[in-house]
């Protein structure tokens, strides 16, 4: 299992994502909170009929497709794993939107990611995926795996003097109610599964299973 730092990844493509998303996406971490956020500087699609000043029409199904492929970017998640989401979510009970939503913001790198040990979702797949979480005491590499309440996420002892971890530490954002963190010690844990309003993601899941369900 490698120890070393997650490599930093190009993000073009990443601003071209939030771009044609019409928001923020929040996939390169500090950058999209600073002035050099590319939809900050430039609010409008990608492609030289980006910036024609008319807002582009648009069909329900291709809001749905939107709306899909906003989501999947935003937790990084592939079209077959995504779609598997959809059908646990909509095999159990309550609201299907909801349960997508509360599927994925449950995922480990999402976990890392909220409980502000990496400044990006893309940032905490690696850090997961490099051996520097511990779940319960023992050690957990993969991104995907399905956190529950009561679970306790703890950074390797030998990783936390690595940088991009200090750094995501020293500027998170403000934890969700349904996380508990220690940065002092390193840990942080899963105390409930998140309800709609404490996941503050801009997206509408309950289109995105309209379009599971054509």
């Amino acid at each position: 299992m490698s120890k070393s730092a997650p490599n930093s990844v190009s993000g073009d493509v990443r601003c071209r994502q939030c771009r044609r998303a019409g928001q923020k996406l929040f996939l390169k971490g500090d950058r999209c909170y600073s002035k050099k956020c590319a939809i900050e500087k430039r609010p409008y699609a990608p492609g030289q009929h980006g910036n024609t000043g008319r807002p582009a029409k648009i069909t329900d199904y291709g809001a749905q497709l939107r709306e899909k492929q906003k989501m999947r970017q935003m937790y990084r998640v592939l079209e077959g794993p995504f779609r598997s989401y959809v059908a646990e979510a909509t095999r159990r009970h309550g609201v299907t939107g909801e349960n997508l939503l509360q599927l994925l913001e449950m995922r480990l790198d999402n976990v890392v990611y909220r409980l502000g040990f990496a400044s990006s979702r893309a940032q905490a797949r690696q850090i997961v995926n490099h051996g520097h979480i511990l779940v319960n005491g023992k050690p957990v590499d993969i991104p995907s795996y399905q956190t529950r309440p009561g679970e306790t996420i703890t950074i390797v002892e030998e990783s936390r003097k690595i940088p991009v971890i200090q750094a995501a530490m020293a500027s998170s954002a403000r934890i969700p109610e349904w996380l508990l963190a220690d940065h002092n010690q390193f840990t942080g844990k899963v105390v409930a599964a998140p309800k709609r309003d404490q996941v503050d993601s801009d997206v509408q899941e309950q289109i995105i299973i309209e379009f599971y369900s054509r």
